[in-house]
């Protein structure tokens, strides 16, 4: 049998779904409906909100869903990572109760949303980017409703993501291992470029010079 206290699917889904229940008080005033939160990777995307995207066998019963990346979970901050949580329970807020544009566009409507819960948006995640737009994504008001929300949750509340991806870390070791296994060699003379592994000794087919290799002189070669 399993222990739900210690079981990782019971402890990072029961644990999104508190959060979700508990900005849903804080910051929309309980009206949102219940969602499928899920954990997808999807490319440069900290996550995503699809509306009317599950159904029961039966078709009596349809929810949307809001779907987190694991792979950006080590790299931000809890705080972040909720703010993405909140950024796309707006979408839902705004597919059920607003006007929602053609999917994947942030409108006007959606923007002013944002802003009374807290998250100020922006094309660059910084003060000054553009509010609207098919890519938009946000930065934290200091002191507005989410992050005063937030807080609690996570300082009060006790809330924590309890596993965070390693899989990036490792690709990224992994890549990083490959690169130091070849060195860039250039011909000091036509400025062809050629890939070896280290201490290779090159010749350029053209200039029949000794090609260098990168971040070298011609004195640290000779």
């Amino acid at each position: 049998m399993i222990d739900v206290l210690t079981d990782p699917t019971t402890r990072t889904y029961s644990g999104l779904t508190e959060a979700y229940d508990f900005f849903n008080e804080r910051l929309f005033s309980a009206k949102l409906p219940p969602c499928l939160i899920t954990m997808q990777r999807k490319s440069k995307a900290y996550g995503y909100f699809a509306g009317r995207r599950f159904s029961t066998r039966s078709g009596e019963e349809v929810t949307d869903e809001i779907a987190l990346n694991p792979s950006h979970f080590a790299g931000r901050t809890t705080e972040e990572t909720l703010s993405t949580l909140v950024h796309e329970m707006v979408h839902l807020e705004q597919h059920h109760f607003g006007a929602p544009s053609r999917t994947g566009y942030h409108n006007f409507q959606w923007a002013c949303l944002m802003k009374e819960v807290g998250l100020i948006p922006s094309a660059t995640g910084e003060p000054g980017g553009k509010e609207t737009g098919q890519q938009v994504s946000h930065y934290i008001e200091p002191g507005g409703y989410f992050s005063v929300a937030c807080s609690e949750l996570i300082n009060e509340r006790g809330f924590v993501l309890p596993y965070v991806e390693l899989w990036e870390e490792t690709e990224r070791e992994t890549r990083a291992r490959k690169a130091s296994s070849k060195t860039k060699y250039t011909c000091p003379e036509c400025g062809v470029n050629a890939w070896a592994k280290p201490m290779t000794e090159l010749d350029c087919g053209s200039c029949h010079l000794s090609m260098q290799a990168a971040g070298t002189t011609e004195r640290e070669r000779s």
